[in-house]
């Protein structure tokens, strides 16, 4: 089941699609896989590691959290 909110405006959204839109796939430069996640408009946060594997989990977390935080702050702006 998908946890699809509605918003005080009437608008449907997916917090996990958002969060997912907001990470960057992951690219090797150098010896290092990167990724980047876009918290806020003017917060960028870009992350590296030297194992693809850690990358790849660390990137899942880091969605993870967005996608709650996403939530949290939808939930917040009803409430107002």
């Amino acid at each position: 089941m998908t946890n699809i909110i509605e918003t005080k405006f009437g608008t449907l959204v997916s917090p996990n699609k958002i969060a997912y839109g907001s990470a960057s796939s992951i690219k090797k430069s150098g010896a290092f896989y990167n990724f980047s996640i876009r918290i806020s408009n003017d917060d960028v946060r870009e992350y590296s590691f030297t194992d693809l594997g850690r990358a790849e989990y660390m990137r899942r977390i880091m969605i993870g959290h967005l996608e709650e935080k996403i939530k949290k702050e939808l939930k917040n702006s009803e409430q107002k």
